[in-house]
């Protein structure tokens, strides 16, 4: 085996007997180590049977199976077979499925949709309206069951509290009515077992005297006690993480546990990786200057790289967010331009609402992109169907979007319906627009059919007269939205309040991106009137790739959350004020009793972030932002402020004109061309 390891590396490699903790800085090769340390341990003549490596994903577990077996080559394949590595959760059902006997013979997997399924049925029976957001109920029960909570023991800070603390015992009454453990109880149950049963959990101990675990800052408390019970009395547990990357407190992790490794494990060594492979020293500046600042770091690192050069981090302050996405946009072009593969760079936030400014910036310069986890902006349900009933009022001719929209809100043109008005208009060499128009005309056609036909044409006209009395498109959407009550169906086809009010909120969204345009544009051309809000529509309902996360060759937007484990040449890291980072539920106190845990988490977050830049990092922020109608100052945030301006390279960017029809069109030119090359 050729280690290729630096010093620290291979001391984590070549350690075997006794606790070991393995903090791996971004970017300082924890894989390479925690495989080559199970290869090692192979070499020194531990059986293959005895060693269990845990890790958090299927991908993770089966990119650390693949490189042990190309470690070990062809004639170690029998070895790298027997290896046991995989997820917490597989490992806990593979226990679970063995030990049914002593649980009372067989059981079922429950998936989510099945444990949601089980929490709506736990709400009807008490009369809980529809005003509470079931997976909210059952994340606080999640988080609750992986702490080893009991009910009582649930805070009731919220509404949500108070009815998760209710649903639990019945939730549970009723996975066990159904013989039934959710995921959370694959972890759970275990240590349960073990705790009740210590002889079943002795077989565990000899089976299985080597444990490795990757993430480590990710574990939950009821993952540390299966840990602890499984290690015991061979103590041979070696543990992969880094406490300034514990970023999941939300949904159950629990930074103490790799704080308090040496506590919990008894004279455990302690190994620091620090040498990064990935960034340039300017990025790993800012990282550990903002990382030093930590108040519960117990571990300092201070990471380095053997790298020369690499640009400075530039802090950019744009005069509005409008301004900030135009900036990026821009720039990403530019850095497209130059050679950088658009898949090499990323735009990353602290929340998905962040992303549409950023969307409707690239758009219109003819950037493809593609989010990493929620929906694009342009893809939700509201945001399109609005947007198609604007392209009828352009273009009568486009059936596709007058499909969409001909029975939305439902106004009694059923399929029944369309698909005679679709028969009439064949039958006359019409359009499908010219159908509705006529349909009064066509003979069988149901009365709320022809009724709906009357509705959906008024709005239609209606809007078209909007902009024939020479008002902005935003005025025409506006009034769209007015006429076929789009506030009242959100509102009432939405599942509860929140999601309403975020759906909607996508709507003023929208009107706000044409307003902006609109703002922008010269008098000439919003004399061309049309024919220019044909060419903006045009550019926004192109195809960019979609969500796909296996899309090549198109930018990156993810939150902070979602780009954990991922790296790019270039990183746009937008939105540095306080409010958006830190959060603001981070900095109530009627939300929280514990600010202090709260606000160093953000802080891990602003750390993930920068350590994602391997050559260019942009820091970026607005000095103001409109809330509730009011343009307010925001302030920078106190991560940013926390870098040193020897550091940082500052650029002050106001707000640009968007492109002119033709360069837009040029670029919805130009893009679909690349995406046709790609067979897109």
């Amino acid at each position: 085996m050729s280690l290729r390891l630096n010093p620290a590396q291979l001391e984590a490699v070549e350690h075997q007997e006794g606790p070991l903790l393995i903090l791996a800085g971004a970017g300082s090769g924890k894989t390479r180590v925690i495989t080559q340390r199970m290869v090692r341990l192979l070499e020194k003549g531990v059986p293959a049977r005895a060693i269990v490596a845990l890790t958090f994903t299927n991908k993770a577990a089966g990119e650390m199976r693949e490189r042990v077996a190309q470690l070990l080559g062809p004639k170690g394949r029998a070895s790298s077979s027997a290896l046991t590595i995989s997820t917490f959760h597989s490992f806990g059902l593979q226990v679970l499925k063995e030990e049914r006997r002593a649980l009372g013979g067989t059981f079922t997997i429950f998936d989510q949709g099945d444990a949601l399924g089980a929490i709506k049925e736990c709400m009807r029976s008490i009369n809980v309206g529809r005003n509470l957001d079931a997976s909210a109920i059952l994340s606080r029960i999640s988080n609750a069951k992986n702490a080893f909570m009991h009910a009582d023991d649930m805070p009731e800070v919220d509404e949500y509290d108070e009815m998760a603390k209710l649903i639990f015992p019945k939730y549970q009454s009723a996975l066990r009515q159904f013989r039934a453990y959710d995921f959370d109880d694959l972890v759970c149950e275990v240590a349960r077992l073990w705790e009740s049963q210590p002889a079943i959990l002795q077989r565990w101990r000899e089976r299985y005297r080597y444990l490795m675990v990757d993430e480590y800052q990710d574990t939950n408390r009821a993952q540390l006690q299966l840990l602890r019970q499984l290690s015991e009395p061979y103590r041979n547990i070696c543990v992969v993480g880094d406490d300034d990357q514990s970023i999941y407190a939300w949904r159950g992790a629990d930074v103490r546990n790799i704080l308090e490794f040496e506590d919990h494990f008894k004279g455990a060594k302690v190994i620091k990786l620090e040498q990064n492979y990935r960034s340039v020293s300017p990025v790993l500046a800012v990282a550990n200057a903002a990382i030093a600042k930590r108040t519960d770091a117990k571990y300092p690192k201070a990471l380095f790289t053997s790298k020369t050069g690499g640009d400075p981090v530039e802090a950019v302050v744009a005069s509005t967010p409008e301004a900030e996405a135009s900036f990026v946009a821009r720039e990403a072009r530019k850095h497209t331009k130059a050679g950088i593969k658009p898949e090499e760079i990323a735009v990353l936030y602290r929340s998905n609402s962040q992303s549409m400014l950023i969307e409707a910036a690239l758009r219109e310069n003819g950037v493809p992109y593609r989010l990493i986890g929620g929906t694009q902006f342009f893809e939700r349900k509201e945001v399109k169907d609005l947007l198609a009933y604007a392209k009828v009022v352009i273009n009568s001719y486009d059936e596709i979007s007058l499909r969409r929209v001909i029975n939305y809100p439902a106004r009694g043109i059923g399929e029944t319906g369309l698909e005679k008005l679709t028969t009439g208009a064949f039958a006359n060499g019409w359009t499908l627009w010219q159908a509705v128009e006529r349909a009064d005309g066509i003979d069988h056609l149901p009365s709320p059919t022809r009724s709906g036909c009357r509705v959906l044409e008024r709005v239609i006209q209606n809007a078209k007269a909007v902009l024939s009395r020479g008002e902005p498109a935003s005025a025409m959407l506006r009034a769209i939205a007015d006429e076929i009550g789009l506030r009242l169906d959100i509102d009432v086809s939405s599942p509860n309040k929140d999601a309403a009010s975020r759906r909607w909120g996508n709507i003023e969204a929208l009107f706000n991106t044409f307003e902006r345009r609109e703002r922008r544009l010269s008098n000439q051309e919003a004399a061309q009137g049309k024919d220019s809000l044909g060419s903006f529509l045009q550019a926004l309902m192109l195809d960019f790739g979609g969500d796909d996360d296996d899309a090549k060759s198109a930018v990156v937007l993810s939150t902070l959350h979602g780009a954990k484990g991922l790296e790019f040449d270039v990183v746009f890291f937008i939105g540095l004020e306080e409010g958006l980072l830190p959060h603001a539920r981070t900095l109530d106190t009627k939300l929280t009793d514990s600010v202090p845990a709260d606000i160093e988490e953000e802080r891990r977050l602003f750390y993930v972030g920068v350590t994602r830049a391997k050559s260019k990092l942009y820091l970026s922020r607005a000095t103001a932002r409109v809330t509730r109608g009011n343009a307010l100052p925001r302030t920078p945030s106190r991560f940013l402020l926390d870098v040193p301006d020897e550091l940082l390279l500052r650029r002050e960017v106001a707000d640009e004109p968007s492109l002119s029809t033709d360069e837009m069109a040029n670029s919805a030119d130009a893009l679909l061309a690349a995406l046709a090359s790609l067979g897109g």
